[in-house]
């Protein structure tokens, strides 16, 4: 934030101090000192509250304030752990099935519950959820796991 004072870039600054603020108000609602997990939880809520602002924003017709939105989002990512790529997430989704023995699409809160854990704030939790539901059914259809795993 620092830097970002020096060098006059006042959207950069200020969402940090909106992110510092949510991060300071999570750490008094629970009375101790975040741990990094929970940091990046605030982070990963942060920025959630930013697509759906840029998602209500353009269906409004307002893309200057999209735009606005947008880049709050991209600093924000800045601090957040890389992202998960499309193969990683599938292999993390695979075995979470195997580690619980799901066989249908009933059993996606179990794999989900195990899955979230391991991508928060590396995956987009609707992404998430939409690669375990196209696995499980994939399981319903075959009947097995086809991927040897």
């Amino acid at each position: 934030m620092k830097q970002a004072m020096r060098d006059h870039d006042d959207l950069r600054r200020d969402t940090l101090r909106m992110a510092i603020a949510a991060a300071y108000n999570a750490e008094k609602a629970v009375r101790r000192p975040l741990t990094d997990d929970e940091v990046i939880g605030v982070l990963v809520r942060e920025t959630k509250t930013r697509r759906e602002s840029i998602d209500a924003y353009e269906k409004a017709g307002r893309p200057d304030l999209a735009a606005k939105e947008r880049a709050e989002s991209d600093i924000l990512a800045e601090y957040l752990p890389a992202a998960l790529s499309e193969d990683e997430l599938r292999v993390m989704v695979r075995d979470a099935i195997a580690q619980t023995g799901a066989t249908s699409a009933r059993d996606l809160g179990k794999v989900m519950g195990v899955v979230s854990k391991q991508t928060k704030g590396r995956a987009d939790g609707k992404a998430v959820s939409g690669m375990v539901a196209q696995e499980l059914a994939r399981l319903d259809v075959d009947g097995h796991d086809s991927s040897g795993h």
